[in-house]
């Protein structure tokens, strides 16, 4: 340690705080144990992706390796969400999700109905229309 003076012992002689103070490493008391994965699973992740893309974002990059985008869902969403306008999601499962979109990112749309606060996975919508509108 940097502190290296002296300290008086129980016999009279000396020691130094160094002896009288087991050291600890830098990452302190506790060891990290990280378990070693089975070769199968190193590659593998249990949060992949599904294989039909639904909405426009989730297409595959064209040949070029860029995506052929206009954007068309952003501009919609964030349409939806700055004038506040009331939705209908329906899902995949057949469940009816209504309320103003709260925010969105590329995988999910957080969606309020008054007090209730619902995140939906945008693999998940089948359609989504205004409340207004008429759909079967």
């Amino acid at each position: 340690m940097a502190n290296q003076s002296a300290v008086p012992s129980h016999d009279g002689g000396e020691e130094r705080l160094e002896e009288a103070i087991p050291s600890l490493p830098a990452s302190g008391p506790r060891k990290l144990v990280r378990p070693t994965l089975p070769a199968g699973a190193r590659g593998r992740r249990s949060y992949a992706s599904h294989d039909t893309p639904l909405l426009t974002h989730q297409q595959q990059p064209a040949a070029n390796g860029r995506a052929e985008s206009s954007h068309a869902e952003a501009f919609y969403l964030q349409k939806q969400m700055h004038s506040q306008t009331l939705m209908v999601f329906m899902l995949e499962g057949g469940d009816c999700v209504e309320g103003a979109i709260e925010w969105y990112d590329a995988a999910t749309i957080k969606v309020r109905n008054g007090n209730i606060r619902t995140l939906i996975y945008k693999a998940a919508i089948k359609y989504l229309y205004k409340v207004g509108e008429h759909h079967p």
